[in-house]
């Protein structure tokens, strides 16, 4: 483990009930990584994942974060794949990140500070303009940029992200990536996705899960692909990661 480790795993393996999920698991994440997880469904990366949040306990190996360092343990922000919300239940954008900023409500409401604090973090992922909107009036790609802006309140170190840009059209889908580079530059960032083609772009390292894990560093695949090649292959890069053939293997 590097001082500079986020998230260290060694030799963890996972299992449900009889069914393996994870075998023999090691990652380093270093400060500073854009870490794309790609893998087959029910390959284990919403798995891996969970136990980095700790919502899982690994039952073999073990797991540390931001080198054993307690208070920082707790700064990870979430955003989950699912962030559809009722249509109809009337909250504003802004109640949403007031949500998840760490002040107890107070009788009157939020303080000015909060709301401000609010408005800065929507000014950062583009969506200012829609702070007095209803979430249930967005675009989905809009809901997802509001849904960061509610990760972040929690001032994270670290931000991981389970497909964020599913069900989202080819240039909602850029926007995000735009931004999650952006983000690079302060936070570490974790992504589970199957979007190949754009996670090539903007991923420094590639974990392929798929009970075990193989790792990948973009920066050489990116030698052997074109990425702006509009005829960029996915089922190409994932046989050559599945079959290890990969460049930096």
């Amino acid at each position: 483990m590097h001082s500079n480790s986020i998230v260290s795993v060694e030799k963890l393996s996972f299992s449900y009930n009889k069914d393996k999920a994870l075998e023999d698991i090691n990652l380093d994440v270093k400060f500073g990584d854009f870490l794309a997880i790609i893998g087959p469904n029910g390959g284990g990366k919403s798995t891996l994942v969970n136990i980095i949040l700790g919502l899982l306990t690994p039952q073999e190996g073990k797991i540390t974060l931001f080198n054993g360092d307690a208070e920082d343990a707790n700064s990870i922000g979430y955003v989950p794949q699912n962030t559809n919300v009722n249509i109809n239940f009337p909250i504003r954008v802004i109640d949403v990140i007031l949500m998840g900023v760490k002040e107890k409500k107070h009788f009157f409401g939020y303080s000015k500070k909060s709301k401000e604090y609010a408005n800065e973090l929507l000014k950062q992922v583009g969506m200012s303009e829609y702070a007095y909107s209803k979430i249930g009036s967005l675009s989905g790609g809009q809901r997802q940029r509001v849904m960061i802006a509610r990760a972040l309140s929690l001032n994270p170190k670290l931000l991981i992200l389970d497909e964020p840009t599913s069900s989202i059209d080819a240039d909602g889908q850029s926007k995000i990536y735009e931004l999650l580079k952006e983000l690079n530059n302060e936070i570490t960032i974790i992504v589970i996705s199957h979007d190949l083609s754009v996670i090539i772009k903007y991923a420094s390292k590639v974990a392929h899960v798929n009970k075990k894990l193989s790792f990948h560093d973009v920066s050489k695949m990116q030698n052997a692909f074109s990425v702006d090649d509009e005829h960029f292959c996915e089922v190409e890069l994932l046989q050559l990661i599945g079959e290890k053939k990969c460049p930096t293997c």
